[in-house]
């Protein structure tokens, strides 16, 4: 089977996997509580983020608030994120370039949103793919992964595989491939388990029986 044909059909079996994926992040109108959940993400689960984001918020609900609450405030109540000390300083300082720096706009380009602190490709390829509705390819540890087994891309940089994928993917599978990356990254093809003997995907999958501690036919090898 040629590429494009079995990335066509891998794009119809994740869609009947996972039809109404999502971003795992909690997500409402404010572009700033994404933002801070994102780096909020790093080295930690987006079921903790979304836990303590909701005690931030409820406290400190926007940028000029952070800036009130201070660093060593902010750090208190993200300390269960890991890193605290870090994300602390980076959240503060993000609060104080959206004030002196783009007038409380959170800017809506990849590139200015790469000039905060902890802010790198794949945050701001969340950013605006989820907020301002621009095709944008996550790459994540799961989509790096997922997406490298299955013979999709074959780069070991994050910004190879989103260019890898932007070519064989169309526009509006960008967002949503990532997302289900996640959720099939989660659900079966683990890091160092993936259950390729119960995997929907194990006839398209050139890995399929040779990853790692691989279940194949129902037993783990």
């Amino acid at each position: 089977m040629r590429k494009n044909e079995r990335t066509k059909a891998i794009l119809r079996k994740l869609h009947e996997l996972y039809p109404e994926t999502e971003c795992t992040l909690d997500i409402d109108e404010n572009v700033f509580h994404l933002l801070v959940r994102a780096v909020l993400s790093a080295q930690c689960t987006d079921v903790r983020v979304n836990e303590v984001t909701a005690v931030l918020f409820d406290k400190y609900p926007d940028f000029p608030d952070f800036l009130t609450a201070g660093e060593e405030e902010i750090g208190r109540i993200i300390k269960p994120c890991g890193f605290w000390k870090v994300k602390a300083h980076y959240l503060y300082e993000m609060a104080r370039m959206l004030k002196e720096d783009f007038g409380g706009q959170i800017p809506k380009t990849q590139e200015e949103l790469q000039k905060f602190p902890g802010v790198g490709r794949k945050v701001a390829n969340l950013i605006v793919s989820e907020m301002f509705g621009v095709p944008a390819v996550v790459v994540d540890t799961h989509c790096m992964r997922v997406s490298g087994r299955l013979g999709l891309s074959c780069g070991k940089n994050p910004s190879v595989i989103e260019q890898e994928l932007m070519k064989i993917l169309p526009e509006d599978e960008w967002a949503p491939f990532g997302h289900r990356m996640v959720d099939h990254g989660r659900a079966v093809c683990t890091a160092r388990s993936p259950r390729c003997g119960e995997c929907p995907l194990s006839d398209l999958c050139p890995s399929a029986g040779k990853t790692g501690e691989t279940i194949k036919k129902g037993k783990k090898r």
